[in-house]
């Protein structure tokens, strides 16, 4: 085996993750034509668990929808959400007063810190077409000392991150810097924001029959390399197959070789906050009581409520990508 390689695991759901990473997953769903109000057909959700559909036996999901797919309103606080959309689109509505519709590519940075609520819903814009969907999400922790930091929501658009291209491959660059090419700026609050932190998301395409070498980091950080398509890897002798992760010591080059299929992965990188971690579904802190805590302040104070007119907000269904900030700022890009 490559010395480079730690540990391999297999992808479930949620994915596997290192500190200062909290949760990863992945949403894959061939969603069908639209039924001109954004969601699927009703009769295709006769026999669906609406409000837990998760059944990762079937080719698309519900998840916490009841008539559009996605999830209605619920609250966060004490870390940061990633979310990564590839294909097709998410409409986002937040207590913040901010909302935006992103997708092909986009990606959307969003500090929770001390509260916030959003709803994140996938809706089926397509009406004589397929409305299929890949999305990340992944959770970011905050440390201790930026816990309760304000609210903070924003967008990267698709067209803006920066790819890194080489003969073989493609990274896209949402975190750190890879070989020179660097992110754009998080959020301002984010461990990710400290350079020594050494914070790293990229998602990798590599060609099939060809190699692809991962470069080492300058610090001790944890690394966790997701390869979630293509047909089988290497790392020396060491045979790695589709949907599963790899631990690697971030110390070390990897050299991957790639098989018949392009590979594509995603990577998490950071050095660790090593801080106590207590959690409760949406509530990421240090301790039990600072987790009963946000339970109470979110029962007495919805986190500043709810402004928008329903639980799974979707923006109107001829409208393009946008972002509305919560000082008003209106972006619309196409």
């Amino acid at each position: 085996m490559d010395s480079a390689v730690i540990q391999t695991f297999p992808l479930g759901f949620p994915w596997q993750t290192q500190d200062p990473f909290l949760f990863c997953v992945y949403h894959l769903d061939h969603y069908p034509n639209g039924n001109g109000e954004m969601g699927p057909d009703p009769e295709l959700l006769k026999n669906r668990s609406l409000g837990n559909d998760f059944n990762p036996s079937q080719e698309w999901r519900m998840y916490h929808g009841q008539t559009i797919p996605g999830f209605p309103y619920h609250p966060h606080r004490g870390f940061e959400t990633v979310t990564i959309v590839n294909k097709g689109f998410c409409d986002h509505s937040d207590s913040l007063g901010a909302a935006g519709r992103f997708g092909d590519g986009d990606v959307q940075w969003m500090t929770a810190g001390r509260g916030v609520q959003h709803s994140e819903m996938f809706p089926l814009l397509k009406d004589d077409a397929d409305n299929p969907l890949e999305l990340f999400q992944i959770w970011l922790n905050l440390p201790k000392a930026d816990k309760f930091v304000e609210p903070h929501f924003k967008m990267l658009w698709h067209e803006d991150i920066p790819m890194a291209i080489e003969e073989n491959a493609q990274v896209k660059v949402i975190a750190g810097d890879y070989r020179g090419t660097q992110a754009n700026d998080p959020a301002p609050n984010s461990w990710a924001a400290v350079p020594e932190n050494e914070v790293a998301i990229w998602n990798i395409h590599v060609e099939g029959n060809t190699e692809f070498t991962l470069p080492k980091a300058s610090s001790e950080v944890t690394r966790t390399l997701y390869f979630y398509d293509g047909s089988e890897i290497y790392f020396g002798d060491k045979k790695v197959n589709p949907n599963f992760g790899v631990v690697l010591n971030a110390s070390q080059d990897a050299l991957i070789k790639i098989g018949k299929a392009k590979a594509h992965f995603l990577m998490l990188q950071g050095k660790p906050i090593n801080e106590p971690v207590a959690k409760y579904g949406p509530f990421v802190m240090n301790t039990e009581q600072e987790i009963q805590q946000a339970m109470e302040e979110y029962r007495l104070t919805q986190f500043g409520g709810w402004p928008w007119p329903y639980p799974d907000n979707v923006h109107e269904k001829t409208k393009g990508r946008f972002a509305l900030y919560p000082d008003g700022k209106l972006i619309e890009k196409d």
